[in-house]
Formats: C-alpha cells, sequence, structure tokens
C-alpha cells in the first residue's frame, strides 16, 4: 500500500513539474530578467540530471536482458535451450591458472591435461547491438603444454526427452578469435551402455558459425536415450584469445525426402 501510495505522489509531482516548466517556457519572452535568469540557471541544472539519467537508462536497456533465452530457431523446432553461463552472472566472474574439471556454473566444464595451466577465463556482460546473450566468455591461453583443451556442455534432460533418429540438432555460436584456429563440436548421445558420436567443425570465416548433427547416421535406440552432451574441442589453443559470445543448441524433425 506505502508504494501503492508514493507511485501516486510521484506522478503528481511529475505532473506539476511539467506544468511548471511548461508555464515558465511560455512566459519567457516577457519574464523578468533577473527571473528568467534564475530559472535559466535552475533549467540547466535539470537538463543535466536528465541527460545523465537518459544516457544511464539508454545504455541499461541496449544491453540483452539477463536471462534470456531468445534467439532465432528453424521451424519446427521442439527443443532449444542457452545454456547458463551466457544466460545469467556467474558467482565468481574471472579465474586464473584454471584447472582441468573446473565447473562454470552447473552446465559447463572445462577439460584440459596441462601440467602448468596458463588458462584464464572471464564472463563478459555482451554489450553489441548484434548480441541476444546477456553474457560471453573469454578464455585466454598463454603457454599449453598439453595436448587438448575442451569446453563441455551438459545439455538438460529435457534434449533426451522424445529424441528420434529424425531429429536434427542445430548449434550456434558467435566465436572470435585473435588468430586462426580449429573449433571441433563433438556431439554425443548416450543410450543405454553405448554412446553415439558425431564430429563437425565450426566454420570460423564468420563470428556467427552454425553446424547440425543428423542423428540419422547414428545406430540411436530411441528408448534408451539418457543424456546427451556436447564437447567444444580447440585445436592448438597456445597464445590465443577466444571469446565466445553466445552458444545455443536447438532442436527440430529433420524434413522427410
Amino acid at each position: 500500500m506505502a508504494q501503492h501510495k508514493s507511485g501516486i505522489l510521484e506522478r503528481i509531482v511529475m505532473r506539476r513539474a511539467r506544468a511548471f516548466w511548461a508555464r515558465a517556457a511560455n512566459a519567457a519572452p516577457t519574464t523578468d530578467l533577473a527571473v528568467l535568469r534564475r530559472r535559466r540557471n535552475q533549467a540547466r541544472i535539470l537538463r543535466q540530471k536528465l541527460d545523465e539519467l537518459t544516457h544511464t537508462a539508454d545504455s541499461r536497456l541496449a544491453l540483452p536482458r539477463i536471462g534470456s533465452s531468445s534467439f532465432p530457431k528453424p521451424p519446427g523446432t521442439d527443443w532449444a535451450w542457452r545454456p547458463q553461463l551466457w544466460r545469467g552472472a556467474l558467482p565468481v566472474k574471472g579465474m586464473a591458472s584454471v584447472e582441468s574439471k573446473t565447473m562454470l556454473g552447473d552446465e559447463v566444464t572445462i577439460f584440459h591435461d596441462c601440467h602448468i595451466s596458463e588458462l584464464t577465463l572471464r564472463q563478459l556482460r555482451n554489450i553489441r547491438e548484434a548480441d541476444l546473450a546477456p553474457f560471453g566468455l573469454r578464455m585466454d591461453v598463454f603457454r599449453f603444454d598439453g595436448s587438448f583443451l575442451s569446453l563441455v556442455l551438459n545439455l538438460p534432460p529435457a534434449s533426451c526427452d522424445g529424441l528420434l533418429r529424425t531429429h536434427l540438432l542445430r548449434l550456434e555460436a558467435i566465436v572470435e578469435v585473435e588468430k586462426p584456429l580449429e573449433v571441433f563440436a563433438r556431439l554425443n548421445v548416450r543410450h543405454g551402455p553405448n554412446t553415439e558420436q558425431i564430429v563437425r567443425e565450426l566454420p570460423l570465416n564468420d563470428d556467427h558459425v552454425m553446424v547440425e548433427f543428423d542423428l540419422a547416421y547414428t545406430k540411436l535406440n530411441e528408448k534408451r536415450v539418457d543424456s546427451m552432451w556436447v564437447d567444444l574441442i580447440f585445436e592448438g589453443p597456445e597464445m590465443n584469445q577466444v571469446t565466445i559470445r553466445d552458444v545455443t543448441l536447438s532442436r527440430n524433425p529433420r524434413a522427410e525426402l
């Protein structure tokens, strides 16, 4: 109730302020010069505060909304997902000398076999007009004495519900690299004691990349699917900076031939 009364009072004050300045503007041609000088100074101070408010509001309202899962999807999509790392803020924004099996939130884990880790990770707030994801991930790799580096995305259980061999899984990402780098995406689908794997290279000739995994070419036992995950594998990442602005996955039935 108190908040409601405060809102009413605020609207009344705003209406009276607008009316006052409207009358002052209309009367300016005939207002006494001493009064006009005082009102001009007051108006300049008010305009400065209004400009500050407008600038801050424009900056904040232009950012992608935190928690957003919105992104374009193919027709017929029956499941879509953006990992939490790209949707919401992590408790720890940055990490240095990152060890293997370090989790970034509940859904993303980093793996490597370096003896001495010279890997840093930092979550970024996306601010570009083209960005739909609220957050991005920046990975700096310095000396790299290991043989592999990967980010593992653990897909939620809903991704397995009703999964069929007629499905296509689409992975889309926005990736920036400091220098040329090979990045592969490997889809893993576990069904019973077996795991089906499909590997695709991400075409990094454009910031926005897309690959599809066609389950028709697997021996998937549709009745025994229990989990899925995707490995993002970075080949030769030494002395490179990789920024992943967004990662999304979606599932849709393959068109009948």
